[in-house]
């Protein structure tokens, strides 16, 4: 089982990046993939999704701005975030949506990507 984000950094207000997420087969499987954000001091939440037929759905925060896409071939997931602002200051994360769950039925998170937006 692995979940791995990468693509992030520091960006100025107003710039863009793209975040990658490989995904084992076993989590890739599942219909519908999402990014999901953790600010410091605040709960994880969900601003993406994309089943694997490729219908997305978006959190109102980031609707206009990121685009949700997957490469079903791949295991892969991506991320495109454009209009970066101050608040989009998260670690990053992908997973299923609900989140895969481990053996003892806590959710189970891989690697997440630090996303900085200062200038």
């Amino acid at each position: 089982v692995q979940l791995q984000a990468s693509g992030g950094g520091l960006v100025q207000p107003g710039g863009s990046l793209r975040l990658s997420c490989a995904a084992s087969g076993t989590i890739f499987r599942t219909n519908v993939m999402g990014w999901y954000r953790q600010a410091p001091g605040k709960q994880r939440e969900l601003v993406a999704a994309i089943t694997s037929g490729g219908a997305t759905n978006y959190a109102d925060s980031v609707k206009g701005r990121f685009t949700i896409s997957r490469d079903n071939a791949k295991n892969q997931v991506y991320l495109e975030m454009n209009s970066l602002n101050p608040e989009d200051t998260a670690v990053y994360y992908c997973n299923a949506v609900p989140p895969f769950k481990n053996r003892d039925r806590s959710n189970y998170w891989g690697q997440g990507t630090q996303v900085t937006v200062s200038s």
